[in-house]
C-alpha cells in the first residue's frame, strides 16, 4: 500500500466517523474536555490511575483531593519532595502496589529527564523520541501517553475502548491504534471542533450508551 493510498483511506474513513457522528448526534450537547491541569502530581497521578478503573467515581476524586491537599505540587521538584515526605500511597489514596509503583517509575522517568513543568512535558509529549522513551515505563504505553498529553493541552485522541466502540458503530475494519488516532483525529478537523473535544464528545457519548444498555439488561 502506497503512502498516498493509505492517506486517502484515514481520510476516507475520517468522513464516514464525521458523518456518524453528525447522524448519531455526538455533538448536539457540547461536552467539557478532560481538563487541562498546571499540576504535575495531578498529571502524573491521573495518567497512572486512570487505565482500568472508573473514571467519575474512582479517579476524579481522587485528583480532586490531590488538588485540594496538595495544591503546591506543581513542578516535579515539589512533587518529589511531597512524595518524600507522605510517600506514594497516601497521594494517590491508593494502596495496589501496581499502580503505586508505576506512579514511582514515572516520576523517576520525567525528573530524570529534566522535565519541571507541565508546559515542558506538553512540548516533550510532542516529541516522537520522547514518546517512545516514555513508553518503556512499566505499564505506559501509547493510550496512556495520548492521554498524558491531553492533560497537559496537547490537542490529540487517546484510543480508548470508546473510541473502539465508535470505530465498530462507523464499520471501520482497522483497529490498529495509530489508524484509529489518525482516523479520528481527521475526523475532528473535518468536524471543525478540537480532537480534544471531540474525544470527549464521543467519550460521553458511547458511556451514556453503555449506562442505557446497561439499564435495560437490568430491567429485563
Amino acid at each position: 500500500m502506497t503512502l498516498q493510498t493509505n492517506y486517502l483511506d484515514v481520510l476516507y474513513a475520517a468522513r464516514r466517523v464525521a458523518d456518524h457522528a453528525v447522524r448519531a448526534g455526538v455533538l448536539d450537547s457540547r461536552v467539557s474536555c478532560r481538563p487541562v491541569y498546571h499540576h504535575m502530581g495531578a498529571v502524573l497521578a491521573d495518567s497512572v490511575l486512570q487505565a482500568g478503573l472508573n473514571y467519575a467515581k474512582v479517579v476524579q476524586p481522587r485528583i480532586a483531593t490531590i488538588l485540594r491537599t496538595f495544591p503546591h505540587a506543581t513542578t516535579m521538584k515539589i512533587l518529589i519532595e511531597v512524595i518524600e515526605m507522605e510517600g506514594s500511597s497516601r497521594f494517590l489514596q491508593w494502596e495496589h502496589r501496581e499502580k503505586v509503583s508505576r506512579f514511582e517509575s514515572l516520576i523517576g522517568f520525567v525528573a530524570e529527564a529534566e522535565i519541571e513543568s507541565t508546559f515542558e512535558l506538553g512540548e516533550a509529549l510532542q516529541d516522537e523520541c520522547f514518546r517512545a522513551d516514555i513508553q518503556r515505563v512499566r505499564g505506559v504505553g501509547r493510550k496512556t501517553v495520548d492521554y498524558m498529553a491531553c492533560l497537559v493541552g496537547v490537542d490529540c485522541i487517546a484510543v480508548d475502548r470508546h473510541i473502539r466502540g465508535f470505530a465498530q458503530f462507523a464499520g471501520l475494519e482497522d483497529g490498529s491504534y495509530e489508524y484509529l488516532r489518525d482516523v479520528f483525529g481527521f475526523a475532528a478537523d473535518l468536524l471543525s471542533i478540537s480532537r480534544r473535544e471531540f474525544d470527549a464528545s464521543i467519550w460521553h457519548y458511547q458511556s451514556e450508551k453503555y449506562s442505557r444498555q446497561l439499564s435495560l439488561e437490568f430491567a429485563q
